[in-house]
């Protein structure tokens, strides 16, 4: 088995120089800022010292699967497609999984890649780390799907919505886009693009916690045809046991650069009544593993590295509903709609079992901000249980 290196002593040593550091000693933004038209990866890269309470490196795909009960499913995604949509790609896509999965010795694929408005003729650093983390994550989820890249020209959202038809024409039935942009008016008449029958579509809902009034949250996570995927920080032991720190601190808190919001562009979906009085569009609608320093493991050019941000939940949320998928009797999950109505209805027994509620934790200052019992602005309904 190859060796793997556990430093960041690479190109990433040039590149976080200019990059903004989130305000963790070691923790450095790779996605930019928010820009009119285009769309960044909520991607931050840990360089340490790392959380002293998870003191065992970057999660290991046994550690995730173990601690939210993947590995308790016998689903293995088998039959399905899962697209992910990406700005740029990574050139180097199938030697860094075959290398992830060789130091985590778990099984490899090959990576089905497709290109709709051709190569792009530049590379982008983070872009590629965050294409490298969204294929590894989906494959160590549900090893068994096929991985459909496809690979925007640049990160105009043209583009990606391009690369996203395109990989709905591939075969894929649930989208990954570990993307975002600010929302703004008129732009809820891109969402053609997520109305294919049978197709769910599956977001980043930012890593810059609540944004400032009057849009306070990204797209397309707020779209009401898109399930948007907000942050957690996860403790685990060295087999993904969940742990409390000190004892009193929960195993799975809200992460506070955990984007969430209201939205100012959608109205309340019928999905949402009953969950929230706020009275637009809320996001997030579920949430997953996100913060950095508690991070996980990303294969990119010979390193391994700790990484974070909403961006590793889209992917592994995008590849749980492919295992959900290929044990249906018939059909596919049909986005929020199903997702709310397995989640039954607030403060229910049924709730209670199926999903499991992120209660501490914020995203902010402001008095809507915090976690709490049922669904919050933070982390949504919370996270889904293994059944």
């Amino acid at each position: 088995m190859k060796k793997y290196l556990f430093s960041a002593l690479s190109l990433f040593s040039i590149v976080v120089l200019t990059l903004t550091a989130s305000g963790s000693p070691g923790v450095v933004r790779m996605g930019g800022g928010l820009r009119p038209g285009f769309a960044r990866p909520p991607l931050f890269l840990n360089l340490g010292p790392f959380d002293a309470t998870s003191n065992y490196g970057p999660y290991s795909p046994i550690q995730v699967r173990h601690a939210y009960g993947v590995d308790q499913l016998g689903a293995t995604g088998s039959g399905q497609k899962i697209g992910i949509v990406d700005a740029y790609g990574d050139p180097s896509i199938q030697t860094d999984l075959n290398n992830f999965c060789s130091h985590y010795r778990i099984s490899s694929t090959t990576v089905q890649i497709i290109y709709p408005q051709g190569k792009p003729r530049f590379g982008n650093s983070g872009w590629a780390l965050e294409t490298a983390l969204d294929v590894e994550w989906a494959h160590a989820i549900a090893p068994d799907a096929t991985i459909i890249l496809s690979v925007a020209k640049s990160a105009s959202l043209s583009d990606l919505l391009g690369a996203v038809d395109a990989a709905v024409s591939a075969g894929a039935t649930v989208i990954s886009m570990s993307w975002g942009a600010q929302e703004a008016a008129g732009i809820n008449a891109y969402d053609s693009h997520f109305q294919a029958p049978g197709v769910m579509y599956v977001a980043s809902s930012g890593d810059s916690g609540e944004l400032a009034a009057p849009y306070e949250v990204e797209w397309p996570a707020s779209s009401q045809f898109v399930v948007g995927v907000g942050g957690t920080t996860l403790y685990l032991d060295a087999s993904g046991n969940r742990i409390s720190p000190g004892g009193t601190t929960p195993s799975e808190t809200a992460w506070s650069g955990s984007g969430g919001g209201l939205s100012s562009v959608y109205g309340q979906p019928a999905y949402q009544i009953g969950w929230q009085n706020f009275g637009p569009r809320c996001v997030p609608d579920v949430a997953f593993l996100a913060d950095p320093n508690t991070g996980v493991g990303v294969a990119y050019g010979q390193y391994l590295y700790e990484v974070g941000g909403t961006s590793a939940g889209a992917p592994q949320w995008a590849a749980l509903i492919a295992l959900a998928n290929s044990v249906r009797a018939s059909g596919t999950v049909g986005g929020n709609t199903d997702i709310y109505s397995v989640a039954g209805t607030p403060g229910s027994a049924h709730y209670s079992a199926t999903f499991f509620d992120i209660i501490s934790g914020s995203n902010g200052g402001d008095p809507d901000d915090p976690a709490g019992t049922g669904y919050d602005l933070v982390t949504g309904l919370g996270l889904k249980q293994a059944s």
